[in-house]
């Protein structure tokens, strides 16, 4: 049936008469009306004309008691949940029946009309009755809008998760050979230049604040669909406190400022994530650093309240307008975005911080007295009311000076990144080979025997899973320990390299304490 033919159908009137007569006259005075009228020869027929839309049903109280089938009740009882077809009952004259009782307790939405009934009052009724119908119409058409601007939602959301990944993907490339060769400047410069050290200093600040935006990018994006899994411990508050300053602090040296902490001497020691949780006070004292001029002052401080811990984060910076105070932990949110204050940042690190703040059961809030006057954070976390005695505080393990029994095969089609990292390895000690393809490195697994693959997914041709699980299908490899060491870094990436064979995810740039802590753990192992 056409679009047309299915719309006339659903504006129409199905119409069951007590006699044929009946339902002559009925349909000649309602098309004299203007209604679109249908005549059926029983219930049977009726429920058939159902299945191709109909604005309103006209039945007499007979056909209602000859129901023994059920077919019509059962009909509207799985009506979807915008329609409510309206239902005419042409009752006898006389006291209320049993049927017609039932037809209103069974059949929805029903309307009594006594016979005989006087023309207007039929056409009265069902013009009512098809108006009605028409605004259930206009209730699927909203859902239907609803339901498609959902799924568009989602789509959006798939396609912009994966452009995040792509573009995450192609920018950490290129900041994979940068962040190794700052490293090998660092560990090359003998003379201790000055001047090559404060340039290799300020390159290696702006690589990381590059990767920190990137990581916040992808954050951000887990966080609002729920992917972040916290990995919840014991976890010492000073510690994380010391660890997030420790990573803020050459962001507030090179502006001057002056920073104190005021923590209290005895252990408060949450259950919590301890990466996730430096995460949150990181960001919130690179805030202050980002919005306070040079030589102000920032001050963490920390304090019990009832049964829980109050850390608070306040500096003399720019301050927040009061109208802005409720929205500065919106997504992409930035109180001043003038070029001569512009401080850089996507104005996405205070959503991380709510976010986090919330999946550990805490708050967060703003406050300032306006422009000029300095702004507070202040996070309230829960302290746990029994400690777990299975919970041990993480200890981080000090990385190792020098990698001189591994041997270690670098894979990498960008050639940049490769040979960087090979030589960032042996200047730390390592015997290193270098490959560009996944050929090649099927090649060197062979012949140059590695104890340690630092493998690149993307590559073209044969890409780092395939490799993987090619020297996997091996027996002769089963000691070799597989790293993956790419800029993909989703869950689902993750999921893909453990069932390609690789025992570790590393993504690009990978910090080298990072490389060189996972080494000498894997040669811890293996003696």
């Amino acid at each position: 049936m056409t679009a047309a033919g299915i719309e006339s159908r659903e504006q129409g009137l199905l119409i069951l008469a007590p006699t044929e007569r009946d339902a002559v006259v009925a349909q000649s005075v309602l098309q004299r009306a203007g209604v679109a009228c249908t005549r059926c020869a029983d219930l049977n027929e009726v429920c058939d004309n159902l299945a191709e839309g109909a604005g309103a049903v006209l039945l007499p109280e007979e056909a209602v008691a000859l129901d023994r089938s059920t077919r019509l009740r059962d009909w509207l009882n799985q009506q979807p949940i915008w329609s409510d077809l309206p239902v005419l009952i042409l009752a006898r004259a006389g006291a209320d029946s049993a049927v017609v009782a039932q037809a209103m307790d069974q059949l929805g939405n029903v309307t009594v009309l006594e016979r005989p009934i006087r023309v207007a009052a039929l056409v009265s009724a069902v013009r009512t009755a098809l108006r009605a119908r028409q605004r259930q119409y206009q209730a699927r058409a909203q859902l239907a809008r609803i339901e498609q601007s959902e799924r568009d939602l989602r789509e959006a959301h798939i396609r912009k998760d994966e452009f995040l990944a792509i573009l995450a993907h192609e920018l950490r490339n290129p900041l994979a050979p940068i962040r190794n060769s700052l490293h090998i400047l660092r560990l090359t410069n003998r003379d201790d230049d000055p001047t090559v050290k404060r340039a290799g200093e300020t390159m290696e600040r702006q690589v990381d604040h590059m990767v920190r935006l990137v990581d916040d990018l992808l954050e951000v994006s887990r966080i609002t669909r729920g992917k972040i899994e916290l990995r919840m411990q014991a976890a010492d508050l000073a510690t994380v406190l010391r660890s997030a300053a420790e990573t803020s602090r050459p962001l507030m040296d090179e502006a001057g400022h002056q920073f104190s902490m005021e923590i209290p001497p005895e252990p408060l020691v949450l259950r919590a994530d301890p990466v996730r949780l430096a995460q949150i006070f990181a960001n919130l004292l690179n805030n202050a650093a980002k919005y306070t001029s040079p030589g102000g002052q920032i001050k963490l401080a920390v304090r019990r309240e009832n049964g829980g811990v109050v850390v608070s984060v306040r500096d003399t910076g720019m301050g927040i307008p009061r109208d802005m105070l409720p929205r500065v932990f919106e997504l992409f949110t930035q109180v001043d975005r003038h070029v001569d204050r512009a401080q850089g940042g996507l104005g996405i690190g205070l959503t991380l911080v709510k976010r986090l703040v919330e999946l550990h059961n805490g708050t967060v809030e703003a406050h300032s007295e306006g422009p000029g006057r300095g702004s507070e954070f202040v996070v309230r976390l829960p302290l746990p009311s029994v400690s777990n005695e299975s919970d041990a505080l993480v200890v981080p393990t000090e990385p190792a000076t020098l990698l001189v029994s591994r041997r270690v095969l670098v894979v990498d089609d960008n050639r940049d990144a490769a040979e960087s990292l090979g030589i960032l390895l042996k200047l730390l000690g390592a015997d290193v080979h270098v490959e560009y393809d996944g050929e090649a490195a099927l090649r060197a697994v062979a012949t140059y025997r590695p104890t340690v693959v630092l493998l690149d997914i993307g590559m073209p041709g044969m890409d780092g899973h395939e490799v993987a699980r090619q020297i996997r299908q091996q027996p002769e490899f089963d000691d070799v320990t597989l790293i993956a060491l790419t800029g993909w870094g989703q869950e689902g990436d993750r999921r893909d390299s453990r069932s390609a064979g690789f025992e570790y995810h590393l993504i690009k740039p990978a910090d080298i304490g990072a490389i060189e802590t996972l080494l000498s753990a894997i040669e811890r192992r293996a003696h």
